[in-house]
């Protein structure tokens, strides 16, 4: 008999254990995210997600947020908006996560906001720079990029310094690119320079050969492209097969990766571009973050790296000041958030736009990504004018 009851609260305790395991598995606060890991924007998208991961596995290292043990459910939205909106209504209704955290690039991000509005559900936007994003009325979307219509200021800026008068711009006909180019446009304005050429061209455009025909009549100093990693490629290497030249050649997006260098070589020498962020930086905690980076994926991070574990140690800082993970205070601590992280400082408007944070321009030089602009970041001088393809 006594054997018997010993059995039967053996049992007892093993169900009890069981589910107290389950209930704490349960328990885990879910940080959802849709990143692009197929199609056009898939470098970057995997950058951003691996920073993000690091960032999960480094808090619940810390305790995790509250006490409780952070996991991450994240999706591939294929770099396309309308699958991007349907895995955040997914994230939001079906497996209702605790956290948002946004996707990678601006126009996905515009669908997810519109998603994360709907329900009420703050979410921070790691990778979008769109100020259409910002532009909505919305109060759930927090920025932690320099917004794009800014990207292009130092470099024309400089320009102005060396005497160049005439810029040639071209961008893909979506929302991030066309900023890039608006804001370049508006700043060559105030500083009385002329535009002589200006044209978009289709998402999944790679063949850029017509469009350089048209650009060397124009006979530019300056080259800007609002562009991302593979157009900015392709433009580069036919730019050197049909000779084309100005003094300065600048692409946002792609030159900050450092798939850019690697692609083009010794071509990618002297190109310039924007970068929200760079490993040489004096912020807290970048060196530790850059030195695991490096160690566990085998080269140094970009900065979309660098957003996604920032945008993990902002909902971090947030789920703090607000002491909770209900949506009304954690809205409102994200507001009131005033904050230095390894990706820069966060601080954001009444609209949630980041305005905290600057902009920085890299320069390839010697096979090598370096911080050029503005001088006091940077780790090398600017090189100009941009080296001729015949003299290289």
């Amino acid at each position: 008999m006594k054997n018997t009851i010993r059995f039967l609260l053996l049992l007892v305790w093993s169900a009890a254990a069981a589910t107290a395991g389950t209930a704490a598995q349960a328990a885990d606060v879910v940080v959802g995210t849709s990143v692009a890991l197929s199609g056009k924007y898939a470098r970057t998208g995997q950058e951003q997600l691996q920073g993000l991961q690091m960032w999960v596995e480094e808090v619940n290292a810390r305790g995790g947020l509250l006490g409780r043990k952070v996991a991450l459910k994240h999706y591939d939205d294929e770099s396309k908006p309308e699958t991007g909106a349907k895995l955040y209504e997914k994230l939001i209704t079906d497996d209702k996560v605790d956290l948002l955290i946004g996707p990678y690039s601006s126009d996905v991000t515009l669908a997810a906001s519109t998603v994360a509005e709907k329900h009420g559900m703050p979410m921070v936007s790691s990778g979008a720079s769109s100020s259409e994003i910002w532009e909505r009325g919305y109060k759930n979307t927090f920025g932690l990029y320099t917004l794009a219509d800014t990207y292009m200021d130092q470099i024309l800026e400089l320009g102005k310094a060396k005497g160049l008068k005439k810029i040639a711009l071209v961008y893909e006909n979506t929302s991030f690119p066309r900023d890039v180019a608006k804001g370049a446009k508006n700043k060559a304005k105030a500083l009385g320079m002329q535009v002589v050429f200006d044209e978009e061209y289709g998402k999944a455009s790679t063949d850029f050969t017509s469009m350089i025909v048209k650009i060397k009549a124009k006979k530019p100093d300056i080259i800007i492209g609002g562009s991302y990693l593979p157009d900015s490629t392709a433009f580069m290497r036919q730019a050197k097969e049909n000779r084309l030249y100005a003094k300065i050649f600048a692409f946002a997006v792609g030159p900050g990766l450092p798939d850019f260098g690697k692609n083009l070589g010794l071509d990618a020498e002297g190109v310039m571009g924007n970068t929200q962020w760079e490993p040489t930086l004096s912020l807290p905690g970048i060196k530790e973050f850059s030195e695991k980076y490096k160690a566990k994926y085998g080269h140094e991070p970009g900065y979309h790296a660098g957003g996604g574990y920032g945008a993990g140690q902002v909902i971090e800082a947030a789920v703090k000041k607000a002491g909770s993970f209900e949506r009304n205070k954690l809205r409102q601590a994200l507001f009131e958030l005033d904050t230095v992280t390894a990706f820069g400082r966060y601080k954001v408007d009444a609209t949630g736009k980041q305005v905290g944070k600057p902009g920085y321009t890299v320069q390839w030089l010697s096979g090598e990504r370096h911080m050029v602009l503005p001088e006091s970041a940077a780790t090398r001088k600017v090189v100009y004018p941009f080296k001729d393809w015949a003299k290289r």
